[in-house]
């Protein structure tokens, strides 16, 4: 056996101390990271979380990112939570984001024939969604048919609400009714649906949904057909939902007496270039709630969310800024 001379042994002592030395501060780099990550929050966004959840009997689908004060995007006809992606991003980064699917939309089962339909139900529906995620207060964002459901939920539980905001809001109740243009208005929306309600009563879903399309975004005939395909899909694969739109009894009168007793931050907002119907629809919900802000959207018509998505999501953003949650 070898014994070292006094060289080699302080050689080896070296070498062990340099080797302890490194490996010191590999784990003091690593702790000092841990710390780092502990303290200073991370600007990215966490991905976005599919779930699901029963209420009222049915098993409504959505989306959740985010964190902070709750944001509930409701969509309109004939659409899902997916039409709120161009805006969920945006809104995710200072919000908590969610984005659910009403009774009788997307691709899922139907709880029944589809009898049970109605603007009542759904709000309905959209107070024990709220109520079940122990959200509430939240703010409640709404675009057409999503809008008047919204309305109609935040007028009867006013509790679970802590500021609205309507895109153009379909609550035709609040059209007025005493003067030529709102009669003119009327009339006009009457005209436009016409073929839509035929081809939905004809048992032609698909048909009647690209109308619809086109008509409320004041698109040429056969334009549906050059939407990018995910906005086509998200379109069709509701188009099932339109006869039992059309045949639904009608929504609960909203008025602007109920409205004047709305005491919650009101965000109301239009297209530029939007039908009559719209444009004096928002007009009157933004005179009739107390302190409501309006806010016209620079060319864009009713498909301010999906055509100018960063014009929109500013606007949303701007208002719950100046609203935030006590």
């Amino acid at each position: 056996m070898r014994i070292p001379d006094e060289k080699e042994s302080r050689r080896t002592a070296g070498e062990r101390s340099q080797q302890n030395w490194e490996e010191a501060m590999v784990r003091l780099s690593v702790l000092a990271s841990l710390l780092l990550s502990l303290v200073i929050p991370s600007s990215a966004t966490s991905a976005p979380l599919a779930k699901e959840v029963e209420i009222n009997g049915v098993r409504l689908p959505y989306v959740e990112q985010g964190s902070g004060e709750p944001v509930v995007f409701v969509h309109g006809v004939p659409s899902d939570l997916r039409s709120w992606e161009p805006v969920r991003e945006s809104i995710a980064k200072k919000y908590r984001f969610i984005a659910y699917t009403q009774r009788y939309f997307g691709t899922g089962p139907w709880p029944d024939d589809g009898k049970n339909l109605s603007v009542a139900t759904l709000a309905d529906d959209l107070a024990k969604f709220i109520a079940t995620l122990n959200a509430g207060p939240v703010h409640l964002v709404g675009w057409s048919y999503g809008g008047q459901v919204i309305t109609t939920a935040a007028v009867k539980n006013p509790s679970l609400v802590r500021s609205l905001i309507l895109y153009e809001a379909s609550v035709a109740s609040m059209l007025p009714t005493d003067s030529a243009e709102g009669k003119a208005a009327r009339e006009d929306r009457a005209k436009m649906l016409a073929p839509v309600i035929a081809a939905a009563k004809a048992g032609d879903a698909v048909q009647a949904a690209k109308l619809l399309q086109e008509a409320v975004f004041q698109l040429p005939p056969g334009e549906f057909d050059r939407f990018p395909q995910d906005r086509q899909t998200r379109v069709l694969d509701n188009a099932r939902t339109l006869p039992l739109v059309f045949a639904a009894p009608p929504p609960p009168v909203i008025t602007c007496d109920m409205l004047k007793s709305f005491a919650r931050p009101t965000l109301v907002m239009r297209g530029e270039k939007t039908q009559a119907f719209y444009t004096l629809i928002a007009e009157a919900i933004g005179k009739c709630v107390p302190g409501a802000q309006l806010v016209v959207l620079p060319n864009v018509n009713h498909d301010g969310p999906v055509r100018d998505p960063a014009a929109f999501s500013a606007a949303v953003l701007d208002f719950l800024s100046k609203h935030p949650g006590l």
